[in-house]
C-alpha cells in the first residue's frame, strides 16, 4: 500500500491499529486482483481469467494468507461479498473493454472497480446507516474519475482511453489525436468539464461522513481531501496531463491536513447535534442505542 496506494496508506496512518490493518488487508485482496490484470500482458489473457477465478475462488475458500486476512476482516467487520464480487468483474473489464461510449458506461466501470472498494471499507470506518453506502460508492467512483484523468497519457501509450467518447466528441477532440498524444486545443475544456464532474461526486460523498465513526470520519476526509487535490494539480498544468503527470507532493498533503481537521470539527459537530436531536426523539437523551446500532443490512449497490 505504501507503494502502490500512498495517499491512501497517509490517510490510513489516521486510524487505530484494529481499523487499519483491516484496511489494508482490504487494500491487499483488491491490490493481487489488480496486479493478475496488469500480469496479462505477459501471461496471456486465457491465464488472467483463469487466475482471477482462482483468486475470486479465495472469497468463500480463502488459503492464500492475504485471502485469510480479509476472510477475518470481512467477518469483523460484517463486510457483505457482493462488493468483492462487482470488484472482480469490473477487473475483468479491463480484459475486454478500453473504450467507454457515454458516461453511464463509465461511470458503471467506476463503479466496479472502485466504488465497491467505498462499500467495503465502509463499515471498517464505522458506518451503520445503509443510506450512507451510495455516498461510500461515488466516493470510489469519483477517486477513480481522478486517476483517469491524471493517467490519460499512461493510458493512452497503452492503448487505452477512458474518457467519455461521446464528450471527446461534444467538445471537439478526436480519440485518436488523443491516443497520438496530440489532443488538441479543446482537450483543455474537455478536461475541466471532467473535473468539475469528479468535483460534483467528491461533495455527494461527502454528504454520508458523518455516517462513520470519529477515526473512520477523518481518514475519509483526509483521503478524499488529498485525491482532490490531484484535480489541483492537473488544473496547475494547464490541463496538459501528456506534459507531467499531476501529483501531490508528501509536502501538499501536510499542508493540506489542518483544512482536512477544520472539516472534520465541523462535521463532528453537526454528527453531534443531530444525534442528540435523534436521542431526544426517540427517548434515549444519552443516544446509547445510536451508538450501538448495528450495520446489518446490505442491498447491492449499483
Amino acid at each position: 500500500m505504501s507503494h502502490h496506494g500512498r495517499t491512501f496508506y497517509f490517510a490510513s496512518r489516521c486510524l487505530p491499529p484494529a481499523r487499519r490493518r483491516a484496511v489494508l488487508a482490504t487494500y491487499a485482496f483488491c491490490r493481487v486482483a489488480d496486479d493478475i490484470v496488469d500480469a496479462g500482458q505477459v501471461t496471456g489473457s486465457d491465464r488472467v481469467a483463469a487466475a482471477l477465478l482462482d483468486w475470486e475462488g479465495q472469497i468463500d475458500h480463502p488459503s492464500h494468507p492475504v485471502a485469510i486476512a480479509f476472510a477475518a476482516t470481512r467477518a469483523q467487520y460484517a463486510i457483505p461479498t457482493q462488493p468483492v464480487r462487482d470488484l472482480l468483474t469490473g477487473i475483468r473489464m479491463d480484459l475486454t473493454a478500453n473504450r467507454y461510449a457515454s458516461w453511464q458506461e463509465l461511470r458503471t466501470y467506476c463503479y466496479h472497480v472502485a466504488g465497491t472498494v467505498g462499500l467495503m471499507v465502509a463499515p471498517i470506518l464505522g458506518c451503520r446507516d445503509h443510506s450512507a453506502l451510495r455516498h461510500a460508492a461515488d466516493l470510489g467512483i469519483a477517486m477513480q474519475l481522478t486517476n483517469i484523468l491524471r493517467d490519460v497519457a499512461e493510458d493512452a501509450g497503452l492503448s487505452r482511453l477512458y474518457l467519455p467518447l461521446d464528450e471527446i466528441v461534444s467538445f471537439g477532440c478526436d480519440p485518436e489525436a488523443i491516443l497520438a498524444g496530440n489532443p488538441g486545443p479543446r482537450f483543455p475544456d474537455l478536461m475541466a468539464f471532467q473535473i468539475r464532474r469528479a468535483r460534483a461526486l467528491y461533495d455527494d460523498a461527502h454528504c454520508g461522513v458523518r455516517a462513520l465513526a470519529p477515526s473512520g470520519r477523518f481518514t475519509t476526509l483526509a483521503a478524499s481531501r488529498l485525491y482532490a487535490e490531484i484535480l489541483t494539480e492537473i488544473e496547475s498544468l494547464e490541463y496538459d496531463v501528456f506534459r507531467a503527470r499531476a501529483h501531490v507532493s508528501t509536502a501538499g498533503k501536510l499542508r493540506a491536513l489542518p483544512n482536512v481537521a477544520a472539516t472534520f470539527v465541523r462535521h463532528s459537530l453537526l454528527t453531534r447535534k443531530q444525534a442528540h436531536c435523534q436521542a431526544i426523539c426517540s427517548g434515549d437523551p444519552h443516544g446509547d442505542s445510536l451508538v450501538a446500532s448495528p450495520w446489518s443490512e446490505y442491498q447491492s449497490y449499483g
